[in-house]
């Protein structure tokens, strides 16, 4: 029998402006300014405010943030929600703010907001984009279609999913909603969109999803899934005799399901359009001055926007002007360059902290990383970890050393036999030297790497020694030998 009752629950509800607030955190460099371009171009409210060698007056760009808490004539419509030009609240943008990144060419940039011939380009759609369409046909609930946008947004550019679910889960279930579990149903989901392979956490993943979409009645399909799934070191390395003894198959059947396996396409993203237009335009600057290392927000990516005065001078004379359509563009616009520059702000914040964390790295190169973790910036930033999981997504720090990622900055830790800690970065960079040290005629093997890493204080199993040559794209100890 029907009835009808009252429930009473707490959910976290997010302004306007903190939803502007966590999408212009997350975006890239290159987003953030296709954004404000946009803006420009719809808003009447915003004027493009010049770069100080184009400005007649001199005006450098940062007086938009002033220009936008002081223009006159200002209506009532900002009032809800402002707080000044600055802080996300504590206890819902900081609950959740995360992000994610693209391997691309640097471009020194001052480009103004003016028309380019690219810009009338059209590009295929990415990756991405082209699961999110795929996701808009699927019945699914609410929940289950934000858990699988979210797993599309964590994708790389070749179609993987490298982050762990139970991080996932962590980062974007602020409200307990969003759970390991879900997400796991919402991976599998992902994975039938589209080109089989998609979203897979590992190679063998990937060429195991290709051959389950074979027909059944491939010939040697259900060999090759055992190859790719748990013997694909010794299929790189050729060692067929070694195959034949473990999978108790004759030479022909082997090749047959070798050729198979070959025949798989290891990056199923690449044959999708790129996200990216192939450049990368570094957030902040890393110099060193008198033996200080000084953190600054590149004037490249600095929002050059402001408040156009007469406008918000001549609405305010205007009758009606708090009910006006125009009233709720300008309050778009404060929010936009408000928002605009907390974002350079914590960007730059997290920079510093970033680098007085790594300040070794600048001096003697990778070996010197220190295990750092996003927990770690957000407690002395007094973040949320989401917060600083969106502000190091897609960002880049230009310093003598190159242009880095800011996620580059937080390898795992490891143990060493002391009883200290070391990071899996200056592992990678132990095992590199090791390498372009060994005899070409008898290279270290996996396990020799392992017992020399030993040997430096370093536990660490051959599979990780493995794990770490093949992401430095390092070919096993058989084809490095030099005959």
């Amino acid at each position: 029998m029907p009835t009808i009752a009252l429930h009473a629950r707490q959910h976290l509800a997010l302004t306007p402006r903190l939803q502007q607030a966590v999408r212009l955190l997350q975006l890239s460099s290159l987003d953030f300014q296709q954004e404000l371009r946009e803006a420009l171009d719809t808003n009447p409210f915003l004027e493009y405010v010049p770069p100080p060698a184009e400005s007649g007056d001199g005006e450098p760009a940062s007086v938009a943030g002033q220009a936008a808490a002081s223009e006159p004539g200002a209506t009532g419509t900002e009032a809800e929600g402002e707080s000044g030009p600055a802080d996300y609240p504590a206890d819902s943008s900081d609950a959740v703010l995360p992000g994610m990144a693209r391997e691309t060419r640097y471009r020194d940039s001052s480009d103004s907001f003016g028309p380019e011939p690219a810009d009338w380009l059209c590009a295929p759609p990415s990756l991405r984009e082209h699961l999110h369409d795929a996701l808009r046909f699927l019945p699914l609930d609410a929940f289950d279609r934000e858990a699988a946008h979210i797993v599309v947004d964590a994708l790389d550019d070749d179609g993987y999913l490298r982050q762990d679910l139970a991080d996932l889960a962590r980062l974007e279930g602020a409200d307990g909603l969003l759970d390991e579990a879900r997400l796991r149903v919402a991976l599998r989901v992902v994975q039938t969109l589209d080109r089989p392979g998609l979203a897979a956490r590992s190679l063998s993943e990937c060429l195991a999803l290709q051959l389950d979409a074979l027909p059944g009645d491939t010939p040697q399909r259900d060999l090759a899934r055992e190859i790719v799934l748990h013997h694909l070191e010794p299929l790189a390395r050729r060692e067929h005799g070694e195959l034949q003894r473990r999978l108790g198959c004759d030479a022909q059947t082997l090749k047959a399901a070798c050729a198979l396996v070959r025949g798989l396409d290891p990056r199923p993203g690449n044959h999708y359009g790129r996200a990216d237009d192939g450049y990368i335009v570094p957030d902040v600057i890393v110099r060193q001055v008198r033996n200080r290392w000084v953190v600054t927000v590149n004037p490249a990516v600095e929002p050059r926007a402001r408040i156009h005065r007469l406008y918000v001078d001549l609405l305010a004379r205007s009758d009606h002007a708090r009910r006006s359509p125009l009233a709720q563009q300008l309050q778009e616009a404060r929010w936009l360059i408000r928002n605009a520059h907390k974002r350079c702000e914590t960007i730059q914040r997290v920079g510093e902290c970033i680098v007085a964390r790594q300040k070794a790295f600048f001096q003697y190169g990778e070996i010197a990383l220190r295990p750092l973790l996003l927990r770690d910036i957000a407690d002395e930033l007094g973040m949320h970890e989401s917060t600083v999981s969106r502000a190091t997504g897609n960002k880049y720090m230009a310093t003598p050393r190159g242009i880095f990622e800011f996620r580059r900055f937080f390898p795992r830790e490891l143990e060493t036999r002391t009883g200290g800690t070391c990071s899996a970065a200056a592992v990678r960079a132990l095992i590199r030297e090791f390498v372009d040290a060994e005899d070409p005629r008898e290279p270290l093997s996996d396990v020799a790497l392992a017992a020399t890493l030993g040997q430096q204080g370093v536990k660490v199993a051959r599979r990780t020694v493995t794990k770490y040559r093949q992401m430095m794209k390092v070919p096993a100890a058989e084809l490095r030998r030099q005959r």
